[in-house]
C-alpha cells in the first residue's frame, strides 16, 4: 500500500517538482499552498507524513505544525529558508519532527521522508531499563514518557527516542553522525544540526540548569554521551 504525504508549499514550481518526484518514488501526495487549504487536506486525507513549509498564506506554517500536533502524531518535516538556531527550536517545540533548509537537495528530503516514515513505524530498539530516574525527572522508556513530579512533560517522538538511545548506553560518546544514523536512520551526511536542535531542546526538559548539563554532556568536537554527575 502506498504511502500518503501531504505536501504544502506556496511556491509553485518547487510544489509542482517535489510533488511529481515525490510521486515517482512510489507515493500519494496530496499538495496544498496555503495554511487553511493545508489543515482541510490534512483532515481529509488523513496523511502518513506532513511536508510543511514555514513560510505559508493565510495560517503560517508554525500554527499549522501546532494544530496538526494536536490532533495526530503523523510525522512533520519543516522546510523553511530560516537557519537560525531559535526558529528550530520553535518548530520543534510546536512538533515538528525535522527540519530541511532551503536550498535543500532532493534525495537529502527523500532521505529523511523515508527515515520519518520507517521510525513512526517501529520506536527505536535500545538496550535499557524501563525506566530511569535523573534527578527529578524521570524516564519512561516503555511507556514513552517524560514525568517531573508525576507530572508528564511535552517531549516530541524523536526528542525521547535520542534520550533513550542514550540512556541505554550510558558513558558511551556518539558522534552527530552516529546518531543521525541510529535514531533517524539516514543513510546519508545529513545535517548534524538536527541533533544539536534536539539535544538542546532535552536539556531544557531534564536539566536544572541547561547551560551546566549534569547528564546529556558535549565531547567537544567529537559529540554526546549521557553520564551521571551526581
Amino acid at each position: 500500500m502506498s504511502r500518503t504525504l501531504l505536501l504544502v508549499e506556496d511556491e509553485p514550481t518547487l510544489l509542482e517538482t517535489l510533488a511529481w518526484n515525490l510521486e515517482q518514488d512510489g507515493y500519494a501526495v496530496v499538495t496544498a499552498a496555503d495554511g487553511r487549504v493545508a489543515l482541510d487536506r490534512f483532515r481529509e486525507s488523513r496523511p502518513d507524513l506532513v511536508i510543511l513549509d514555514l513560510m505559508l498564506p493565510g495560517i503560517p506554517g508554525t500554527e499549522v505544525c501546532r494544530i496538526i500536533r494536536q490532533e495526530a502524531e503523523t510525522p512533520i518535516i519543516m522546510l523553511t529558508a530560516k537557519d537560525s538556531e531559535i526558529d528550530k527550536i520553535v518548530g520543534l517545540e510546536l512538533g515538528a519532527d525535522d527540519y530541511v533548509t532551503k536550498p535543500f537537495s532532493l534525495p537529502e528530503l527523500q532521505a529523511r521522508v523515508r527515515a520519518l516514515l520507517r521510525r513512526s513505524e517501529a520506536r527505536v530498539n535500545v538496550d535499557a531499563p524501563s525506566g530511569v530516574d535523573l534527578g527529578e525527572v524521570h524516564v519512561d522508556i516503555r511507556g514513552h514518557r517524560l514525568l517531573r513530579d508525576g507530572r508528564e512533560l511535552r517531549v516530541r517522538p524523536k526528542a525521547f527516542e535520542l534520550l533513550a538511545f542514550l540512556v541505554g548506553h550510558p558513558g558511551q560518546v556518539f558522534t552527530r553522525d552516529q546518531l543521525l544514523e541510529q535514531v533517524w536512520g539516514y543513510e546519508y551526511g545529513g545535517e548534524t544540526r538536527t541533533v544539536d536542535v534536539h539535544i538542546h531542546a532535552l536539556r531544557t526538559l531534564i536539566e536544572d540548569d541547561p547551560a551546566e548539563p549534569l547528564f546529556l554532556h558535549t565531547v567537544r568536537g567529537v559529540g554526546y554521551v549521557f553520564r551521571r554527575t551526581r
